[in-house]
């Protein structure tokens, strides 16, 4: 999202965390800006029983977990690796900096976290109102049109585990599998080597 000379011009630093490392815990102060340089992070909490809600998934030029450095709150989440992840790091001081000398950026992030509200309140609304089959195409139509912006029929593949739609979608994975099958064989999703495509 912030161009990467642009970010070490201002003091970021590139930490490496290896797969499953912990970036931070849930009600850890918020103190730095973090976008992927490369691999793959998740945003998740448990609840009293152990059960894991995937918050979101992170990617290479993504930034993750910056809404509370603008409203000095902490963090509502973990964050954590899921494959071995290099990350630029800007303590908060400096990304101000950054935004009030570079004002176009500070859109841009202001774009980036009303998606991620969009895509929160999308959910939100699944999961409390549809049908498994409706609530999994939906996250998979956000991913494809808002996210991505890929055309095409089978365009998109699918970069998240069947456990990890699940959680996110506060379903079991059996019936995410389930549901897979059912919507390859209504010909709205493909599988191609254990690999789904929408």
């Amino acid at each position: 999202m912030i161009n990467e000379q642009l970010l070490l011009k201002f003091g970021a630093q590139i930490k490496e965390y290896s797969k499953n490392e912990l970036i931070f815990s849930e009600n850890e102060n918020a103190r730095n800006y973090f976008q992927i340089l490369k691999g793959i992070v998740k945003m998740n909490n448990y609840n009293d029983r152990g059960k894991e809600f995937i918050q979101g998934i992170f990617y290479k030029q993504q930034s993750f977990g910056e809404s509370p450095l603008f409203i000095n709150v902490k963090y509502p989440a973990n964050a954590t690796a899921i494959s071995d992840t290099h990350i630029y790091i800007l303590p908060k001081k400096k990304l101000f900096g950054l935004l009030y000398e570079k004002p176009e950026i500070h859109l841009e992030i202001t774009r980036s976290l009303a998606k991620k509200l969009y895509y929160k309140a999308i959910i939100a609304s699944e999961i409390s109102s549809q049908e498994p089959e409706h609530r999994v195409l939906r996250f998979f139509d956000y991913l494809k049109n808002d996210v991505y912006k890929i055309g095409g029929k089978f365009t998109l593949k699918i970069e998240y585990t069947r456990q990890q739609i699940a959680d996110i979608l506060g379903l079991r994975v059996e019936t995410i599998i389930r549901v897979i099958k059912n919507l390859e064989k209504k010909n709205e999703l493909q599988i191609i080597k254990r690999k789904v495509f929408r």
